[in-house]
């Protein structure tokens, strides 16, 4: 069945301590979503459940084979939700703190774009 897309949002995330690829994806999907109402979904494409509309995450995140996927996804309150990981972002020099339990000083810069779609 054909796809619309409504809209793609855009946003990054950071993990300044704790070199977690999966904190700094989730951020960016967070911040992604964080300041947006769709009442489109059920105005204009007339759906009847949130969870109908599908909902496809990219992020681009240093290690991504590292990422846990269904924690990521799980910052979606609705929606068939897909995730596509690549390599990107960046690494930026920071600086270990031992009581937040930094593993190196490796600061984690995730990018993210959510798109939600509706099938025709």
């Amino acid at each position: 069945m054909p796809r619309k897309r409504l809209i793609i949002e855009m946003a990054m995330g950071i993990d300044q301590h704790g070199q977690e690829p999966t904190v700094a994806a989730a951020r960016a999907v967070r911040n992604a979503i964080a300041h947006n109402a769709l009442p489109g979904v059920w105005e204009v494409a007339g759906l009847n459940d949130p969870n109908e509309m599908i909902v496809e995450v990219q992020v681009a995140v240093p290690y991504p084979e590292q990422v846990r996927e269904e924690e990521v996804l799980a910052v979606l309150p609705f929606g068939k939700k897909t995730l596509t990981l690549e390599s990107g972002g960046m690494v930026v020099e920071g600086k270990a703190i031992p009581v937040l339990k930094d593993k190196n000083d490796e600061m984690l810069i995730a990018v993210a774009a959510v798109t939600v779609l509706i099938e025709n």
